[in-house]
């Protein structure tokens, strides 16, 4: 862990009395929206902007009870019309809200652990995530390039998290392959996200802290007649430059 990052997580805990305010309210919220959710006969574009102005919801309280905004840059390089795969860095839950939010309509690449939690992981199903199995990667990538090139073929935009699993403030891991494998096998660009949640939501923490989100969306990369390698290597190396400048 790098020297700033222990003193993110060093941080005295002032911020308890809001954070479990937060908590209480995003808790409540979800069972209720949950419920409503499942009333799956709706058409998949209902249940997709329910979800959507949920989230929003969601934004709104976090502003309200922490004091955690957030200022986006680069939305002029989103083309609603072109379906596109996202690859975004992991930082907490916060992303995972609020680009669902931020960015048009997306299928969401999700582990098959989640579908276990009731109410929540079959919201998540009925928003036709693409769930793969961590445990079986060749299946994983198969699952991965089928759905996401449907869901593509679909006007559905996609959104990964190339990293596979939460990194800590200011930190990017090693990107695996399988985003950058769709992106090759469909031709559809890849427009990288960079955002620094974890700031102010560290990986794993109950604490939240008050401050402002910076995410930026970087220009569509293009994908056709490219290895995946290099693909990967470029957003990786885009999403790490500008993850230090924000």
């Amino acid at each position: 862990m790098t020297q700033q990052n222990s003193s993110l997580d060093n941080r005295p805990k002032t911020y308890i009395g809001s954070s479990i305010l937060f908590f209480m309210i995003f808790f409540t919220a979800t069972i209720e929206a949950t419920i409503l959710f499942s009333l799956f006969w709706t058409p998949f574009e209902v249940r997709y902007k329910f979800g959507r102005q949920w989230c929003r919801l969601m934004l709104w309280i976090m502003e309200i009870t922490v004091g955690l905004k957030y200022e986006v840059e680069g939305l002029e390089n989103v083309n609603p019309e072109q379906a596109t795969i996202i690859f975004s860095n992991h930082q907490s839950a916060w992303e995972t809200l609020a680009l669902r939010y931020i960015l048009p309509m997306q299928s969401a690449v999700i582990k098959k652990e989640l579908l276990y939690l009731p109410l929540w992981g079959w919201s998540l199903l009925l928003l036709k995530s693409i769930v793969i199995d961590k445990k079986n990667a060749r299946g994983a990538l198969k699952s991965l390039i089928a759905d996401g090139t449907k869901y593509l073929n679909e006007g559905i935009w996609v959104l990964i998290f190339p990293e596979g699993t939460r990194a800590g403030a200011r930190e990017v891991l090693p990107f695996s392959i399988g985003g950058a494998m769709l992106a090759h096998k469909s031709g559809f660009p890849v427009i990288p996200v960079v955002h620094n949640a974890g700031d102010f939501w560290t990986r794993y923490s109950f604490f939240k802290y008050p401050g402002t989100i910076k995410v930026k969306i970087g220009a569509p990369i293009e994908t056709k007649g490219r290895k995946a390698a290099d693909i990967n290597a470029e957003a990786e190396a885009w999403i790490t430059a500008e993850l230090a400048k924000l």
